[in-house]
């Protein structure tokens, strides 16, 4: 386990650290036939559901790619939750009809937040927070998101709002991860300066290379489903690795009890 200090702020990815996301069948069906209907309110006939849904999948897919080629650049923007819609789902659809979710497009972001995925808190990650919280340790949640309400209200809804000082998602500010500016968000926030911040997410080329470009105190990489699935090679190693957040709270421990110990002598 790599020797890090203790830190006074504890950034934290959304999905894979806190929360565990898995993807909801039939989620972006139900989002289609939402859609479908909302295009028959304004009297736009031309796309059925089938289309409508095709467009969406394949606007999802472009989304996808368009997100590993955004971890490249220094300083990457994320994208409005128009230019979601207008760009990536319905460019080719007919005016009126772009026009239709352009005008809807938080709402359809927020629609498609909630039904494409289910999402659960992560053995011990609770915990973790409790216990950085019980030492004085700020915690800020640190995460792209098409539409960062969703998780906001799966904070609240996990009971967990409590032991969060800051949260800052990519929508809500424009930019997003591995853009140092994310991490340097919620430091401000917390009141802690960055180089007293540990990082924790579960990519390499999101997580990792943000955590280095900001700074951190510590970089740590946490395992989840696609940790290992790295779209190029970065050129980034973490301080630490854990499989889970049980690893996580015993490094927390483990670096607090070093600091009481050369507190005492």
């Amino acid at each position: 386990m790599a020797e890090l200090v203790a830190p006074q702020a504890l950034l934290v990815d959304f999905g894979g650290v806190v929360f565990t996301t898995r993807k909801r069948p039939g989620g972006v069906a139900e989002l289609a036939r939402e859609v479908y209907d909302l295009l028959v309110q304004h009297g736009q006939t031309e796309l059925d559901e089938p289309m409508v849904l095709e467009d969406i999948e394949s606007g999802l897919t472009a989304w996808k790619a368009w997100k590993n080629a955004k971890s490249r650049p220094y300083a990457p923007r994320d994208v409005t939750h128009e230019e979601f819609w207008e760009d990536f789902v319905a460019a080719d659809w007919p005016a009126a009809s772009r026009q239709a979710v352009l005008e809807r497009a938080f709402h359809l972001c927020y629609r498609l937040g909630i039904l494409e995925a289910e999402r659960t808190v992560r053995p011990s990650a609770v915990e973790l927070l409790a216990c950085a919280h019980d030492h004085g340790i700020g915690v800020g949640i640190v995460s792209n998101a098409l539409c960062g309400q969703v998780h906001r209200e799966a904070v609240e809804g996990a009971g967990i709002a409590k032991y969060i000082g800051a949260q800052i998602y990519s929508d809500e500010h424009l930019i997003r991860k591995p853009n140092p500016r994310m991490l340097q968000l919620a430091a401000r926030r917390l009141g802690v300066a960055i180089t007293q911040c540990w990082y924790v997410g579960d990519n390499f080329d999101r997580d990792v290379l943000c955590g280095r470009r900001a700074g951190v105190g510590g970089a740590i990489l946490m395992v989840d489903q696609d940790t290992y699935d790295v779209p190029y090679k970065v050129r980034v190693e973490p301080d630490l690795v854990v499989q889970n957040p049980g690893e996580l709270l015993a490094a927390l421990e483990q670096s607090l009890r070093a600091t009481n110990s050369v507190e005492v002598a």
